[in-house]
């Protein structure tokens, strides 16, 4: 009966893990764990964001043409963002957008890895809830008004 229930019984799939931020495959082991607020506190990201093939008409119309309708859907991409009440898996290929400490971030993942996704981190939630006021605010001032103005003007 064992040999049968092998041979046509279900198989557990492999657990696997994309880049909450690229999309891109991250192998078992690699990666790292952040917070929302660890990742919306960096204007690298938020400059990254605002410039990537799908946002950056709205960067240019925002700046160039002092367009509402580009500066609100901006604001969309920041809430977007901002409310994640997850753990972000971020792949060896965008690690450098943020300022945090690599091990601990490594070491995040790895525990991740181990319980299959169940694992977060400390200060976990969306990143108003989890910041302070005027730190939340002046990174949404950042993201929603200033972010990629370097690559358009």
């Amino acid at each position: 009966m064992s040999f049968i229930k092998n041979l046509f019984g279900k198989k557990k799939k492999p657990f696997r893990a994309s880049c909450d931020i690229s999309k891109e495959p991250i192998e078992k082991g690699f990666g790292y764990l952040l917070t929302t607020v660890q990742v919306v506190s960096s204007k690298k990201f938020w400059d990254n964001v605002m410039t990537e093939p799908e946002t950056m008409s709205y960067t240019v119309s925002h700046f160039k043409q002092n367009d509402e309708m580009a500066t609100k859907m901006r604001f969309m991409i920041f809430e977007k963002h901002s409310t994640v009440d997850k753990p972000w898996m971020v792949s060896d290929s965008y690690i450098h957008l943020f300022d945090v400490d690599k091990k601990e971030a490594r070491d995040n993942a790895n525990k991740w890895w181990e319980q299959e996704g169940a694992f977060s981190p400390d200060a976990i939630g969306k990143a108003e809830d989890m910041m302070e006021s005027g730190q939340y605010e002046e990174i949404k001032k950042y993201a929603v008004m200033e972010a990629g103005r370097e690559r358009v003007a």
